[in-house]
């Protein structure tokens, strides 16, 4: 093989490709039409015309058809499988002409590929085919004939999809009429294949040896053989009869052909199946060819009988059948016995080796068809056989398969009755039939419970039946004398192995079993064997008369199934049984019963054998009767005992079943050791079957009930009538009557009292009793109770009244009590009603269950699976009473009386949240449960019944705790000049619910779940409901520092979805918001502030609210209460102008009013409200009507001096006068911060003065804080004061141009000393007399707005403070007394629990830090100079206070590890303490930034002695975010750096609430930042020696987010430094972050540059050379490492590094020289000089250089000279 670029020799003529190569060959042989390949049928699928001008022909094939063909000759097998579906697909799409063109190459394809390997190719082949035939139609006549024998071999492909499509195919192509006609047309054509297939083709020869392997081969040659087995099958079955002549040649050829003959024994179970397919249809058309080759044919057949492959079985046999029909003379061909019989006997002997059920139902014809002289002698041949089939019943696969066995039963009896009907009267032949095949075989079976399922008992009573049958109507005496002979020796030897499998003293249970199941099915007439049987197949014996036809057509089956045959218990049949059992058989089956009764009840008697009672108890059921009773009592003359009625002495004397029932079962039953005592209950009913009447059966159980019965055998009684109509039947008079209810009733009685008491009844001792009085309650017979109707009632009384006594038991008490025993019988009793309707009785006790489920456990007592019980039963019964009654609620007096009692308990009863869940929780389950009624009315319905009317409403809102006003009247929203807060929350109801939360829970709840349906309601009733709900909701939120318990009832509501959402979402609310507008201008309050959260909250539109405003615009005056509130709140909504009016209607009557009317509601104080509100909402925009109202204000003051309440106490103060005192101060407030135009100097007098009057009353009635209306006072005076501290705090220098001359100088000097003198002992006070330092607190709202205004405080008002020395025990302090007085007094402020005093605290603080150090810096001198390193501490009540914070924290972050973000929840008590941390550490660090290099020094070894930095830098990465983004979102800040809470300054402000929830991470962001910046070297330090995850954490987030603020605030503060340096300049490079210092001294030039890190201040910054002029290299590069050293290790900047570094070199030059220990001059930590001296060599050290060599070395020698250091 040459590669493709090889030369090609010259004059080589060989084609270069396949295509060439066929068209010379065509051109060498000739003309002939065809393929080129290997032969004729495994040529090469290569589409290539071989015939001249192929060319030519080829084109008319269509391009992409070629395509697809040429594919199709690709040995891969997914490339074929593609191409023939793509070539189905054209088929089907292209046009007819087109597709018509591939016909002509279509045949040769097809044959080859129809036979391919791979099954999905084949099966692709034939469906495009069938695509094919539908585009062409009759086209393809002509190329038929070279496809139908491979068409007609893949309609028998082993592959069934393939075959299936090969078979629609061929449909598709002919109906079923034109198919034989077109398999005429091709016979030959066909047999021609398949003989060829058959006779001529190997492996080898149908596919190429050279390519594919020999399994494939073989595999495919093997289904090849198998599939023309198979076609030649359906060539002869679809061949019409006149054409089987014309192929008798080609068939002979084929049975002459000795490898025909061998494919009978072929290896593959497949061909072999084939083979005997075909051999059958040959014998059976062409039987004639069939006979002439008997020879070949029997022995073939015959001699494979014993083939067990259940592929192979099936045919076999039919071809058994068929040569036995067709060849008479086959048996000469074989030896029967020898070769064919053996074989036989051992196949059936094996159980047919799992075939049983295939081959069996052959077996019976199969005998038939032997000739006489084969089976001579016929005793011998018939036992060995009979023999054979009951030696395979016994192996195991046959007892294990139900089918097998039932196979294998069948086939048996059809052959004995075929053997017995051929050979009757042959006295051997018919004892050997019965005494030596039947009684065995029966014998057997009884011993082996496993065969019973066999049908075995059904199949010998039908046997008997037909043998009974002929016997009675046959006309031959002779015969009918034999019959009975047989039947007669059948009943003896049956007797005899029945009574010796129960004459035993242990007899087994399998014997019991099997004789019981044989003597039911034996007494069964024929009609009964009948009626369980399935119409399947039957065997007719051809002699038999008509009606043993008719009986046999149902007769004996070649299939068992489980009948009742194989049940031990069956229902009494008739007494008159000569009437359907044949009198042949009445007469030895009631002897044999006789006989194992007396047997039975003598072994009972003597040795109490259950096993025998057992077996009795099935006796009687079966065959019931007064003489089998007679039988048992046998002579014994005994009486039923004394004490009896006469009537029951009679019955016993005339009846022997109720004397057998006395004397005998009555004291089996009360035997104790008998546990399963059900066959006793056989017993009884079997004898009160045999009573004469109802009455009688009454009588007898009566007595039996009140005197014999144990509880135990009564309830066996009533359920053993339960479980079946006829048994109830014998009952019902009894179970009906007063004895039984009587003792059911007292049975209840005693259980309920004696469960109560104490905890017997949970013993197994009483579970019966318990379920004998379920049984009676839950069972109903035809819609009706089983006992009594009145005794129901009585019982259900008492079990209500044992419900009802569990709240007075505890939890352990009812745990062991009989309340789950009463819980299960109650449930049982719901849970089974049917029909009937409840008794009062019984719906007081749904009631009653209904409420406990209701009830929490702290109030029922129960435990937890005791309520999972009730409720169960309580939804049972509502169940019942939803689905089977029609008017239920008018009907039903539960519902009625729930709905009662649930109004009731949520208006009047104390619920806490846990009772209110669980009352909730009951009614979803109730009313979800109500939903399923058909009554319409019904919900709409029940919950008017529940909705309170609108006074109970009214009653439940004012009782609701008025705590909730101090919110709204603290932020303005409302205003009030009287008293209101009578209603508080009192101490002992301080879990509990008021009743209107309750009660719009519930009914929210039920609206929730009745309007999922279409539920007819008057929308009135949801709108109220929603508008109460609101009402709760809002009442909630309003309160200030809800108790917890309010909160998680709020939290119920949403995790419930009892939201007002969900509400508005199902229903129309159009008239919610007319309903609450009404509501508000009659009584404002919470009705005024649900308008408004229902505008913010986007639920209603501010349109909508004016739209009601302006239809009641002239309603409003004059003002009342609820017209105030309802303004106040309109006010954010409503359009300027419809303001203005309401103002011009107010000015001119507050102008004209008198003194009296400035206190009311319709007066000043209504219209000041209303004033404040319009301001508030920057509303009025007049100044001159500002300036107006203020003027009006100045008028009061001089006419009504005492309306204002300046410098006084407010003991005696009237709520009027508050009330108008606190708009007053609200105006002038918002006067101050919406005016435009400047004020005068008179104007800004009295609102000075006003203002420090009013605070003067406040601080001289701090007594009077309880009270709001004071507290509001306060509040608003401290506010007014804010105000004016911040406007004069931020007065520019152009505001002061229009301030009236000397004010600000005034402000300062007299009213800003006089507010802080006034408020910051006043802050000591409410702090100290604080009880609940929450800021949410009403008690504190004060702190608020003082607080804010003592941050305004100055430093000079700070030091000149009048406070109360205040000075700690052992405290170090350089500071002066007052000073050290200040700091004790403030800084424990930064531990109280609220956020303003803390900030205050702060900010007062921040004010004092910078002067502290100064202090320090004077006796510094103290310092540096011992042997140890030397630490200072800041201010030590800072550092105290600091170790308590620490303690805290520790508890709050110390689980969290370091790098997971902690969220500190806004205003909780962990908020107040990190805040108070966070504080204290910015005044630290701000005391620690205002000091000396040298005190830094001192404190930072501080710092690093008590390890508090450490801490702190641990605290602040749980606490710092991790993206620490300021405010808007970084996608708004795309193109330029987003700000962080490291660029964005820190506003600690009081009264900005909103950014609470950033405040701690910002504070956290905002500390780290000034730890990084003021001591670097500590934080490097930590972070060097912290473990590798905090390491990396700590580095990336330094890096990304501080790295780059700080490197530039240290680059700008060198460029904009005004620090100036003799001999030395510096210059800053902010792009490349390097600091470049050029020091010159003399004719010395030191250039050095400073270069910051990325993860700057966390690396060490490196220093590089520069320029170097006049400096040794040594010297050089230890001024180097000392700067480096300097800006490593000192705290602070790199121009303070600098300057250190200055003033080293300076002093070098100076002539001081260096430590020889560090080699520096100034010490690299605490900037020391060298100080101590060495007394030999004169050399001096540092201090702190000279304590680290001697505590390094443990010597105390100068590191010089060596010589002792002293």
């Amino acid at each position: 093989m040459g590669g493709k670029n090889k030369q090609r020799t010259k004059g080589n003529l060989r084609p270069s490709n396949s295509g060439r190569a066929a068209e010379l060959l065509a051109k060498e042989q000739g003309t002939v039409p065809g393929f080129i390949g290997f032969g004729t049928s495994q040529s090469d699928l290569s589409y290539v015309p071989a015939i001249q001008g192929a060319e030519e022909i080829d084109n008319l094939v269509d391009s992409d058809f070629r395509m697809v063909l040429r594919k199709l000759s690709k040995k891969d097998v997914t490339t074929k499988l593609k191409a023939m579906q793509e070539f189905g697909t054209m088929c089907a799409e292209r046009d007819t002409e087109v597709v018509k063109g591939v016909l002509p190459y279509w045949p040769r394809i097809f044959c080859k590929i129809s036979l391919d390997h791979d099954r999905r190719v084949r099966e692709a082949t034939q469906q495009a085919f069938e695509k094919l035939i539908l585009k062409v139609k009759k086209h393809l006549a002509p190329y038929l004939k070279s496809v139908m024998g491979y068409w007609l071999m893949a309609q028998c492909d082993t592959y069934t999809p393939a075959a299936c499509a090969a078979k629609g195919a061929f449909e598709a192509a002919f109906p079923p009429s034109k198919q034989p006609e077109a398999i005429a047309f091709c016979k030959d054509e066909i047999a021609s294949v398949l003989h060829d297939h058959l006779l001529k083709e190997t492996p080898d020869t149908l596919s190429d040896p050279q390519t594919v392997p020999e399994e494939e081969r073989e595999a495919k040659f093997y289904r090849v053989i198998t599939c023309s087995l198979l076609a030649f099958k359906k060539l002869l079955c679809l061949l019409p009869d006149n054409e089987l002549d014309s192929l008798e040649e080609k068939f002979k050829f084929l049975l002459s052909h000795n490898k025909f003959w061998k494919y009978g024994k072929h290896s593959i179970p497949q061909i072999r199946s084939a083979y005997f397919e075909l051999v059958s249809a040959l014998c059976q058309r062409i039987p004639r060819l069939m006979k002439d080759e008997a020879s070949k044919v029997s022995p073939s057949v015959l001699l494979s009988i014993d083939d067990s492959d259940p592929v192979v079985c099936p045919a076999l046999w039919e071809a058994v059948l068929y040569t036995l029909t067709t060849i008479e003379d086959c048996w000469t061909h074989v030896n029967a016995k020898k070769s064919v019989f053996p074989k036989l006997s051992a196949v059936v002997r094996e159980g047919g080796r799992g075939l049983a059920t295939v081959m069996c139902p052959y077996l019976l014809p199969f005998i038939s068809k032997l000739p006489q002289p084969v089976t001579d002698p016929k005793l011998d041949f018939f036992k060995t056989f009979l023999t054979s089939l009951v030696t395979g019943l016994s192996t195991e696969r046959i007892k294990a398969s139900v089918s097998e066995c039932s196979a294998v039963v069948a086939a048996f009896f059809e052959c004995l009755r075929f053997i017995m009907q051929q050979n009757l009267g042959e006295e051997e032949m018919e004892k050997m039939l019965v005494n030596d095949q039947l009684i065995p075989f029966i014998d057997a079976v009884l011993k082996e419970p496993r065969l019973q399922n066999g049908q075995l008992f059904n199949h010998l009573a039908e046997t008997l039946s037909s043998w009974e049958t002929k016997a009675d109507t046959v006309k031959d005496d002779k015969m009918a004398h034999n019959l009975e002979k047989v039947l007669l020796s059948f009943w003896e030897r049956l007797s005899e192995v029945c009574i010796e499998k129960i004459n035993e003293p242990e007899v087994d249970d399998k014997s019991v079993s099997g004789v019981s199941s044989l003597l039911q099915v034996l007494q069964k007439p024929k009609s009964a064997l009948k009626s369980n049987k399935k119409k399947v197949g039957k065997v007719r014996f051809a002699d038999e008369i008509p009606e043993s036809n008719k009986e046999n057509e149902k007769g004996v089956s070649s299939e068992g199934e489980n009948s009742e045959g194989s049940e031990l218990v069956t229902e009494p049949v008739s007494h008159n049984l000569s009437d359907l059992i044949s009198p042949l058989r009445k007469k030895p089956l009631e002897d044999l019963v006789y006989k194992l009764a007396k047997m039975s009840i003598s072994y009972i008697n003597e040795q109490t054998s259950e096993q025998h009672l057992k077996f009795l108890s099935t006796l009687l059921s079966t065959f019931s009767s007064s003489q089998v009773f007679k039988v048992l009592l046998g002579d014994d003359e005994q009486g039923i005992g004394k004490g009896k009625s006469l009537e029951i002495s009679k019955l016993a004397q005339k009846n022997p079943a109720v004397q057998f029932l006395y004397r005998k079962v009555i004291g089996w039953l009360n035997e104790d050791q008998k546990k399963d005592a059900d066959f006793l209950m056989d017993i009884l009913y079997s004898a009160l079957h045999c009573c004469d009447s109802n009455t009688e059966r009454k009588d007898v159980l009566d007595d039996l009930t009140e005197v014999e019965l144990k509880w135990d055998s009564l309830l066996q009684v009533i359920e053993k009538a339960c479980s079946s109509s006829d048994k109830h039947a014998l009952v019902t008079l009894w179970l009906k009557g007063d004895t039984l209810g009587e003792k059911l009733v007292k049975l209840a009685d005693h259980l309920c009292d004696l469960g109560v008491e104490s905890t017997v009844s949970s013993e197994p001792y009483f579970s019966e009793r318990w379920t004998l009085l379920s049984l009676v309650l839950s069972q109903h017979i035809e819609n009706g109770y089983l006992i009594g109707e009145v005794y129901v009632e009585r019982i259900i009384v008492k079990l209500h009244e044992t419900l009802s006594k569990t709240k007075t038991l505890s939890e352990a008490e009812n745990n062991n009590s009989s309340l789950s025993h009463v819980c299960d019988v109650v449930y049982n009793y719901f849970s089974s009603m049917k029909g009937c309707l409840l008794m009062p009785s019984s719906e007081d006790l749904l009631l009653t269950v209904f409420q406990l489920c209701a009830q929490s456990k702290e109030e029922t007592h129960l435990p937890d699976f005791l309520i999972c019980k009730l409720k169960n039963t309580w939804l049972s019964g509502v169940n019942f009473l939803v689905h089977q009654i029609d008017n239920t609620y008018k009907q039903s007096n539960f519902l009625r009386s729930s709905a009662v009692w649930l109004k009731n308990r949520v208006q009047s009863s104390s619920l806490d949240v846990k009772s209110l869940r669980v009352l909730l929780s009951t009614v979803h389950d109730f009313l979800n449960k109500l939903l399923e009624s058909k009554d319409p009315d019904l919900l709409g319905v029940y919950i008017a019944s529940v909705m309170p009317d609108d006074s109970e409403w009214e009653q439940m809102r004012q009782s609701l705790p008025m705590q909730w006003l101090h919110r709204p009247l603290l932020e303005g929203r409302l205003s009030l000049n009287h008293e209101c807060f009578q209603t508080e929350f009192e101490e002992e109801d301080i879990k509990t619910l008021p009743s209107h939360l309750c009660t719009s829970a519930l009914l929210s709840k039920m609206m929730l779940i009745v309007l999922k349906k279409e539920v007819v309601l008057e929308n009135n009733e949801l709108v109220k409901i929603i508008a109460e709900l609101l009402c709760s909701l809002q009442w909630c939120e309003e309160l200030d520092n809800p108790p917890a318990f309010l909160t998680e009832f709020c939290d119920m509501l949403q995790r419930m979805n009892i939201t007002y959402d969900n509400l508005c979402a199902l229903r129309n609310t159009s008239g919610l918001l007319k309903l609450i507008f009404t509501r508000s201008k009659a009584s404002g309050t919470l009705w005024s502030l649900i308008i408004v959260k229902l505008v913010f909250s986007g639920t209603i539109t501010s349109e909508d609210v004016k739209h009601h405003y302006r239809n009641s615009e002239d309603g409003f005056f004059p003002l009342t209460e609820g017209n105030l509130h309802t303004i106040q709140s309109l006010c954010p909504f409503l359009l300027k102008e419809e303001k203005k009016k309401f103002i011009a209607e107010c000015i001119p009557a507050l102008l004209a009013w008198p003194k009296e009317d400035l206190y009311y509601i319709d007066g000043g104080f209504g219209y000041f409200a209303i004033f404040n509100s319009s301001l508030q909402t920057k509303s009025i925009d007049d100044e001159e009507l500002l300036h107006g109202i203020l003027e009006v204000i100045i008028s009061w003051k001089k006419n009504y001096e005492d309306i204002f309440l300046f410098s006084c106490n407010l003991s005696e103060v009237s709520p009027e006068t508050l009330g108008i005192n606190i708009e007053i101060i609200r105006f002038l407030s918002l006067f101050l911060k919406y005016r435009s135009s400047p004020l005068a100097e008179d104007e800004w007098d009295f609102i000075m003065c006003s203002m420090l009057a009013w605070l003067e009353t406040t601080s001289e009635s701090q007594a009077l804080y309880f009270d709001p209306l004071v507290q509001l006072f306060a509040c608003v005076s401290c506010g007014l004061a804010c105000d004016l501290s911040a406007f004069f705090g931020s007065t520019t220098l152009d505001a002061v141009g229009s301030l009236p001359v000397n004010l600000i100088s005034e402000w300062k000097e007299f009213f800003s000393q006089g507010i802080h003198s006034l408020l910051l002992p006043l802050l000591m006070t409410v702090i100290v007399e604080s009880e609940d330092p929450s800021e949410t607190s009403f008690q504190n709202a004060l702190l608020r707005p003082m607080c804010e205004t003592l941050t305004y405080i100055s430093k000079d008002q700070l030091l000149s403070h009048e406070l109360p020395a205040q000075s700690v025990a052992g405290q170090k302090t350089n500071l002066p007394d007052h000073l050290q007085t200040l700091l004790n007094t403030l800084a424990p402020l930064l531990l109280f629990r609220a956020r303003p005093v803390q900030i205050a605290a702060y900010h007062m603080l921040y004010k004092l830090m910078p002067e502290l150090p100064q202090y320090d810096q004077d006796n510094l001198k103290s310092y540096g100079d011992e042997e140890e390193e030397p630490a200072l501490s800041p201010p030590a009540v800072l550092m105290s206070l600091l170790g308590t914070q620490e303690d805290l924290l520790e508890n709050v972050l110390g689980c969290i590890s370091v790098g997971q973000i902690v969220t500190i929840k806004p205003l909780s008590e962990d908020f107040c303490y990190v805040l108070g941390y966070l504080l204290t550490w910015k005044l630290i660090l701000t005391f620690f930034k205002a000091a000396s290099s040298q005190l830094r020094a001192l404190y930072s070894m501080y710092l690093r002695k008590t390890k508090s930095l450490n801490k702190l830098l641990y605290h602040l990465f749980r606490l710092m975010p991790e993206n620490p983004t300021f405010g808007e979102s970084v996608l708004e800040f795309s193109n330029k750096d987003p700000k962080t809470f490291f660029t964005e300054e820190l506003r600690l402000n009081i009264r900005e609430t909103a950014t609470l929830p950033y405040q701690i991470p910002h504070l956290a962001c905002s500390v780290y930042h000034m730890t990084l910046k003021d001591l670097p070297a500590m934080v490097r330090l930590w972070w060097n020696s912290s473990e590798k995850r905090i390491f990396n954490i700590v580095d990336r987030f330094t890096s990304k987010y501080v790295s780059n603020v700080l490197s530039f605030q240290e680059i700008s503060s060198v460029q904009t430094s005004t620090q100036l340096f003799n001999g030395m300049t510096v210059k800053a490079r902010a792009a490349t972050r390097e600091v470049m210092a050029t020091y010159t001294i003399e004719d010395i030039v030191i250039e050095l540059i400073i270069q910051l890190p990325s993860n700057y201040p966390l690396g060490s910054v490196t220093v590089e050379s520069g320029k170097r002029v006049g400096v040794a290299v040594q010297q050089w590069r230890n001024w180097m490492l000392q700067l480096s050293t300097y800006l490593t290790h000192q705290n602070g900047s790199i121009m303070e590094g600098l300057a250190l570094w200055k003033n080293n070199v300076d002093k070098r030059f100076e002539g001081v020289e260096d430590c020889m220990i560090c080699f520096s001059v100034i010490h690299g930590f605490n900037y020391s000089l060298p100080k101590k001296a060495c007394r030999t060599c004169k050399k001096k050290f540092h201090s702190a250089c000279l304590y680290k060599w001697f505590t390094s070395s443990n010597k105390s020698t100068c590191p010089l000279c060596r010589e002792t250091f002293f």
